[in-house]
C-alpha cells in the first residue's frame, strides 16, 4: 500500500508518525476496521525527534527515516502468519536478497512498545546495527503503562532501508549512505576538509558502534577519543564541522516531509515540531558559515526526495516559502529576544547564579531563543549557562503529543464568554 502523511490526522494521541505500524492503529490493530490488505507491505517515511540532539553526532541517528515494513492482522487461528514465519521471512530477505552471511545475524528477544500497542519482538542485529525489528502485538497499553490482553493480533515489523543502505554500502556514516549527494554538496560549499581523513573515519564508525542514551555524548566523545589516542577537545575540533553538515542535511530532509505533507510552522502542535527543526537546521548552517539560505538546501534535498516521492516537487513552492518566512522571522525573532535575554542575566548575575535548565526551555518556548544565543549573551556578563547536550530532544520530548486536557483548556475562555451572552433568537424566519 502507499504510503501515509507523516502527519498522524488520524490519531489523537501523538502528531507524527514515528513507526509504520501508527498508520494502522487503534483502528485496525484494535479491530475497529478491517485493514487495507491483509498481509501488507508498506514503505512508510517516519520522523522521530526524540534523538534530535544526537543527529550528526553519533553517525546512525536520523530525526527522517523510511521504515519498510510487511503487515499481518488477525486473530488466534485467523492470522495470514505469526511469529515462526515473521523470523522465516526476515531471514530468507537479509541472506538470500541481500546476502548477509548467515552467522553474522543475530536475534536478539525483547519487549517493544509503541504507538498504543505492545508485543514480544526480535531485534535483527547485524554488525552491531540493528536493520529490523520484528514485533508480535497483542497487548493495549493501558494509560498507568500496564498491558491489557488483546484478542487480535498483529505482526509488525520494521525494516530501516537507511540502516540497510549504510550496512551495504560500508560508508562511515548513514548520513553519507542515505543523503550522500547533498552531504557532498554542502562539504563543497563549507570547504571543509578532514584533516586527518582515517582518524575521521574510525571516529565515525567507533561513534556509530556505541549507545549514546547509556554513555551520554560526552561520555561518548570521551570514549572515542580514547580509543583513537588523542584528546578529546582535538577530536571535537576535527568532527565539529563535519556533524554540522551531518545534522543539516539530516533535519532538511525532514522539513520537506513534515512541510510537505501539510505542516505549518507555528508555537503549537505538529508545527511546533517543526519550527523546532528549522531552529536547529539554522544554527548548524551558521556554524559552518554558509552564505546560503536554508531554501536553498531544503531544495536540494525536495531534487532527492522526489525521486522516490514525486508528489513533493507539486508543494515544493510552497515547502520553500515557509522555510523563508520562518528564516525571516527567527531573524528578527533574536534581534527582539536581546533585551530579554540581558534582563534575566542580569538577575541572574545579582543573585550570584547561571541560568537554569528550566530557564533556558522557558526562554525557547516563550520567546524562540535557542541555548547557544543564551549562552553567548551570557558569556559577555560572565554568566554561565551550561547547555544540556540533550537540550532539543529534551523540549521535543514535551511537545511530542497533545497534552491531555490542552484542547479543553484553550477554549476556556471562550466558553466562559459564551455563557454570559443572551440565547440565540432565530431571525430568518421574521
Amino acid at each position: 500500500v502507499k504510503k501515509y502523511p507523516v502527519v498522524a490526522r488520524w490519531r489523537e494521541d501523538v502528531y507524527l508518525v514515528g513507526a509504520s505500524i501508527y498508520d494502522f492503529q487503534p483502528w485496525v490493530t484494535e479491530g475497529l476496521m478491517p485493514p487495507p490488505a491483509n498481509p501488507l507491505t508498506i514503505s512508510q517515511p517516519c520522523i522521530r525527534l526524540t534523538d534530535v540532539d544526537s543527529v550528526g553526532r553519533t553517525g546512525r541517528h536520523l530525526t527522517e527515516f523510511e521504515m519498510m515494513a510487511h503487515h499481518a492482522f488477525g486473530k488466534p487461528g485467523q492470522i495470514p502468519y505469526w511469529n515462526d514465519e515473521t523470523v522465516e521471512y526476515c531471514f530468507e530477505f537479509f541472506t538470500k536478497d541481500l546476502g548477509i552471511r548467515p552467522e553474522k545475524i543475530n536475534f536478539i528477544e525483547e519487549m517493544w512498545s509503541g504507538g498504543g500497542n505492545a508485543g514480544e519482538d526480535f531485534e535483527v542485529v547485524v554488525d552491531g546495527i540493528e536493520l529490523a525489528t520484528l514485533v508480535f502485538m497483542h497487548y493495549k497499553v493501558a494509560p498507568d503503562g500496564g498491558l491489557i490482553p488483546l484478542e487480535n493480533l498483529t505482526v509488525d515489523t520494521g525494516y530501516g532501508l537507511e540502516r540497510i543502505s549504510w550496512v551495504s554500502k560500508g560508508t562511515p556514516t548513514i548520513y553519507d549512505a542515505a543523503m550522500g549527494r547533498v552531504v557532498e554538496k554542502l562539504r563543497e560549499l563549507s570547504g571543509y576538509r578532514v584533516a586527518d581523513e582515517r582518524a575521521f573515519v574510525e571516529a565515525s564508525k567507533l561513534a556509530g558502534s556505541m549507545d549514546v542514551k547509556v554513555a551520554g555524548l560526552r561520555k561518548l566523545r570521551e570514549k572515542v577519543a580514547e580509543a583513537l589516542g588523542m584528546p578529546v577537545d582535538e577530536l571535537e575540533r576535527m568532527m565539529r564541522p563535519m556533524e554540522s553538515i551531518y545534522a543539516l542535511a539530516d533535519y532538511t530532509r525532514a522539513l520537506v516531509f513534515m512541510l510537505g505533507d501539510g505542516i505549518v510552522p507555528s508555537n503549537t502542535g505538529a508545527g511546533y515540531l517543526a519550527r523546532l527543526l528549522i531552529r536547529k537546521a539554522l544554527r548548524h548552517r551558521d556554524e559552518l558559515g554558509l552564505s546560503l539560505r536554508l531554501s536553498d538546501v531544503v531544495a536540494m534535498q525536495i531534487e532527492e526526495v522526489s525521486k522516490d516521492f514525486g508528489e513533493y516537487l507539486d508543494v515544493a513552492d510552497s515547502i520553500l516559502r515557509m522555510v523563508e518566512v520562518e528564516e525571516d522571522r527567527f531573524r528578527r525573532m533574536l534581534e527582539r529576544g536581546r533585551g530579554v535575554v540581558l534582563r534575566l542575566v542580569e538577575e541572574a548575575s545579582r543573585r550570584g547564579a547561571g541560568i537554569t535548565e528550566a530557564e533556558l526551555i522557558q526562554l525557547y518556548d516563550s520567546h524562540g531563543l535557542t541555548p547557544e544565543f543564551v549562552a553567548s549573551l551570557a558569556s559577555e556578563l560572565r554568566v554561565k549557562v551550561e547547555v544540556p547536550d540533550d537540550f532539543f530532544s529534551k523540549v521535543a520530548k514535551l511537545h511530542e503529543r497533545p497534552s491531555e486536557g490542552a484542547a479543553a483548556d484553550e477554549f476556556d475562555w471562550i466558553r466562559r464568554e459564551l455563557e454570559e451572552l443572551p440565547p440565540t433568537r432565530p431571525i430568518y424566519y421574521e
